[in-house]
C-alpha cells in the first residue's frame, strides 16, 4: 500500500466491495485512529482542502473516499441517508476497519450522524462540519435568493462557485474563498471527473427526506454518545448555524466552535485553527468531547 503525506499527491485507489468499486485516497501516519472524510454536496476527493487534511495526517492516516456514483465510484448515488451510509460502512468494511474517527462535512457530517447511530462501534470521535441533524431546517435549499445569484451566474464557472456560496460576502472571506480555491488545484493528475446533474439531483432528494422526521425532533440525537466536535461558519447560507445549535444541544457529547465571518466552508477559512481543534479533539483519550 503506497501512502503519502498529502492528498495533492496521495494515488487515488479503487476497493471493490460487493460488486462496488470505491474510489478513496489514503495517507499519514501516526499513532491516532484512521480518519474517515466525508464529502460535501457534489464534492468529490479533489475537494478536500490539503490545508486541512494534510495537517491531521501527520497525527495519523487520514482516508478520502468518494460515495457510490460520486467520482470513479460506480452505482447509482442513493436518494436517502440511510443508504449512501450503508455504502459508507461497507467500504471499511472492505478496507478491514473495525473502528475509526470521522469527519463529515455538510453531507458527509448527516452521513456521519447516521453511522454513529446505525453501527456506533465503528466509531470513536465525530467531526462534524456544516451539517445538521434530521429535522433541520433551511438545509441546501438551493433555490433561494442568496444561492441562486451565484449558482445562475454565468460567470461562476467550476470551482470559483465555491467561492462566493462557502465564503462569506466580506473581503476577508472572500480572500479566503479565493486561497482556497488555488489551494484545491494544487493536484494536477489523477483528478476525479466532477459531479454532474444526476449526482446533485439524488443527493439534494437525500436531504429534503433528511429534514422530515417523526416523533420528537431531535430524540435520535439522544443515543449518539460518541464524543462530537461540532463546528459551523455564523454566515453559513447553505445550511444556517442554528442547526449546529441544535446538534450541540441534543446531543449528550458535543462540544461546539463557531467561526466569526465565515460561511460554510469554515474549516477551509480557518485552516490553521481548524486542524488544531480537531487534531487535540482526535488525540483525546477521555470520552467527554471536552478538550
Amino acid at each position: 500500500m503506497t501512502k503519502t503525506g498529502s492528498n495533492t499527491t496521495a494515488p487515488t485507489q479503487l476497493l471493490q466491495v460487493n460488486g462496488h468499486s470505491y474510489a478513496y485516497r489514503r495517507f499519514g501516519n501516526g499513532s491516532g485512529l484512521p480518519l474517515l472524510c466525508l464529502q460535501h454536496f457534489t464534492g468529490t476527493l479533489d475537494n478536500w482542502d490539503p490545508a486541512v487534511t494534510d495537517p491531521l495526517a501527520t497525527g495519523r492516516e487520514v482516508i478520502l473516499f468518494d460515495n457510490a456514483g460520486v467520482g470513479r465510484s460506480t452505482g447509482d448515488v442513493p436518494e436517502t441517508i440511510a443508504g449512501m451510509t450503508e455504502h459508507s460502512i461497507a467500504f471499511l468494511d472492505g478496507l478491514g476497519i473495525k473502528t475509526c474517527d470521522v469527519l463529515g462535512f455538510s453531507l458527509g457530517g448527516v452521513i456521519a450522524q447516521q453511522m454513529a447511530q446505525d453501527r456506533p462501534s465503528i466509531l470513536r470521535h465525530v467531526i462534524l462540519v456544516g451539517t445538521a441533524p434530521r429535522g433541520g431546517e433551511d438545509i441546501m435549499h438551493l433555490e433561494k435568493p442568496s444561492l441562486a445569484k451565484h449558482l445562475q451566474d454565468p460567470q461562476n464557472r467550476g470551482l470559483t462557485v465555491l467561492q462566493k456560496i462557502f465564503f462569506a460576502p466580506t473581503t476577508t472571506s472572500q480572500a479566503a474563498g479565493e486561497a482556497f480555491i488555488a489551494r484545491l488545484m494544487q493536484r494536477k493528475e489523477d483528478r476525479e471527473p466532477s459531479a454532474g446533474p444526476n449526482v446533485a439531483g439524488a443527493q439534494l432528494a437525500a436531504f429534503r427526506e433528511w429534514e422530515r422526521y417523526t416523533g420528537e425532533r431531535f430524540a435520535d440525537l439522544k443515543g449518539i454518545r460518541h464524543p462530537t466536535l461540532v463546528v459551523q461558519g455564523f454566515k453559513d447560507e447553505m445550511i444556517p448555524v442554528r442547526n449546529s445549535y441544535w446538534l450541540a444541544e441534543n446531543l449528550p457529547n458535543a462540544v461546539l466552535l463557531a467561526y466569526p465571518d465565515a460561511g460554510h466552508g469554515s474549516l477551509f477559512q480557518y485552516p490553521e485553527s481548524f486542524t488544531k481543534h480537531a487534531a487535540d479533539f482526535l488525540s483525546s483519550d477521555s470520552q467527554s468531547a471536552v478538550f
